[in-house]
């Protein structure tokens, strides 16, 4: 062996000595290139198993939060690499004062399929009339382009009265509105009034009025159960105050607009325990539109003209009702 040559120790067979040398970077001249190669590899493994494990989670973490630690991520990348630039993070857009959406009136024309309500000194079924004045309401209600308006039926149908409520609430009505045009054993009487919900009935005209209204369930058989007046008394005074006052307010809209061009009866607001009424957060009314054992309301009712102009007198009561809120009338 020449002066320059070095001669190389055997290899430790204990491990612990060569852990020690490893992690302290003691390495001699014949076991510095395996130990290197050896230390690279560890280095590239962990990189791979931690690059494994972000991707791997990825998709479970929010986007914002991703891309908050996306600048840092040159941490994982190899030595002396450039770190990766992001383009900068900006707020999401705001958009201020958008329109509110336009208010839905819920109309319901009352009966319908198997259940012709009132039936006309001549022949003419409620059912018909009320849904004909419906259409027309809303019609004129949606050409005014400040309203947005549902109907609880669209056709020759039966509707449990609940059903039709929950028409309301699932449409999120702001205002629902019950057409109809019943009938009396006192042919003599006529004209328009307008109900709201009440635990007990104004007088005994509304309480028969109310007990026929709400009978209508018994058209759909054994498997629509009629709500007992018991119940009805319930459900009345589930309703919050705030609805009562704006059924109020709707209803002397209501009486404001129609007493200017029909006959109505006097006393014309008046109150009872509809079930069709009991939206504990909707304002709600029950139009008679007349009486259709009376001949004249009768054949008033069946004439289109006639129809148009309560419609008429209907929305500029809606108008006046939504007016006095601050929406929906512009």
């Amino acid at each position: 062996m020449t002066k320059n040559e070095r001669t190389c120790a055997p290899a430790s067979t204990e491990p612990a000595a060569q852990t020690r040398q490893f992690k302290q970077g003691l390495l001699d001249g014949c076991g510095s290139k395996g130990i290197d190669v050896a230390s690279r590899s560890t280095e590239r493994v962990d990189l791979i198993r931690r690059a494994t494990l972000f991707v791997g989670l990825a998709p479970l973490v929010p986007t914002a939060a991703l891309a908050r630690s996306h600048p840092h991520a040159h941490t994982l990348s190899a030595p002396h690499s450039s770190p990766t630039h992001t383009a900068p993070l900006h707020a999401p857009a705001v958009i201020r004062k958008a329109a509110a959406p336009l208010p839905l009136v819920m109309l319901d024309p009352g009966h319908g399929g198997k259940d012709p309500g009132a039936i006309g000194y001549s022949g003419t079924f409620e059912k018909h009339v009320a849904e004909a004045a419906a259409n027309e309401l809303e019609r004129q209600l949606l050409a005014t382009g400040r309203y947005r308006v549902a109907m609880t039926r669209t056709g020759d149908r039966f509707i449990p009265l609940e059903g039709r409520v929950d028409m309301a609430q699932a449409h999120k009505a702001e205002l629902f509105i019950s057409m109809h045009a019943d009938a009396l054993h006192d042919a003599s009487v006529r004209g328009a009034s307008v109900y709201t919900l009440s635990s007990n009935a104004s007088d005994s005209q509304t309480a028969t009025i109310a007990q026929s209204e709400n009978s209508a369930d018994l058209f759909g058989g054994p498997h629509v159960h009629a709500t007992s007046p018991a119940v009805q008394q319930i459900l009345a005074s589930l309703v919050s105050e705030e609805t009562r006052r704006g059924s109020a307010h709707m209803a002397s809209s209501v009486v404001s607009s129609l007493s200017s061009r029909l006959t109505m009866l006097s006393n014309p607001h008046r109150h009872a325990a509809f079930v069709v009424l009991k939206a504990a957060d909707i304002p709600s009314v029950l139009v008679e539109m007349g009486f259709m054992s009376n001949r004249m309301d009768e054949a008033a009712l069946r004439a289109a003209g006639h129809r148009a102009m309560v419609a008429g007198a209907m929305r500029d009561a809606v108008d006046r009702y939504f007016m006095s809120a601050g929406v929906g009338v512009g």
